[in-house]
């Protein structure tokens, strides 16, 4: 039997995405405090740019998250004005998620996260483009279901 080592925390992957997670979300946080909303609200209202209208449950998968943990974000988001809430008259179950004109107008305003992003990493749009495509291409293939 060989003597297990240990890998440094420095050199496992899982630490350095970790990091850099909690790095852009304390660069992020100036600019969302700002603005009024938390980087998981930043979240949601991204997902509702993508397409208004969209259900707790799709909104909870498009960002990996529990339903359980998306309505009371978007309760307080409501309270702010941000979003409306509108049950399914089909299914009550169901509660879609709407845009107003102020979580609509916030959009122009998030610019400034993707100039920090890119000012601050040094690299340029090619290269964050790039680290971005790897960086999802190990989370779906981590995603994906273990082939038996």
């Amino acid at each position: 039997m060989t003597d297990f080592q240990p890998i440094p925390l420095d050199s496992q992957l899982c630490f350095s995405l970790y990091g850099t997670s909690i790095a852009i979300n304390r660069a992020y946080k100036p600019m969302l405090d700002a603005l009024g909303i938390t980087y998981p609200q930043y979240l949601v209202l991204s997902t509702l740019w993508e397409g208004d209208g969209q259900t707790i449950s799709t909104i909870a998968d498009r960002l990996a998250l529990e339903p359980s943990t998306i309505t009371p974000l978007v309760k307080r988001m409501e309270a702010a004005g941000f979003v409306t809430r509108q049950r399914s008259t089909v299914d009550e179950r169901m509660v879609g998620v709407h845009l107003t004109d102020k979580g609509r107008d916030l959009q122009a305003k998030t610019g400034c996260l993707t100039d920090t992003l890119l000012q601050r990493s040094g690299m340029t749009v090619e290269e964050i483009i790039a680290l971005n495509e790897s960086v999802q291409k190990l989370r779906d293939a981590l995603a994906a279901p273990v082939k038996g």
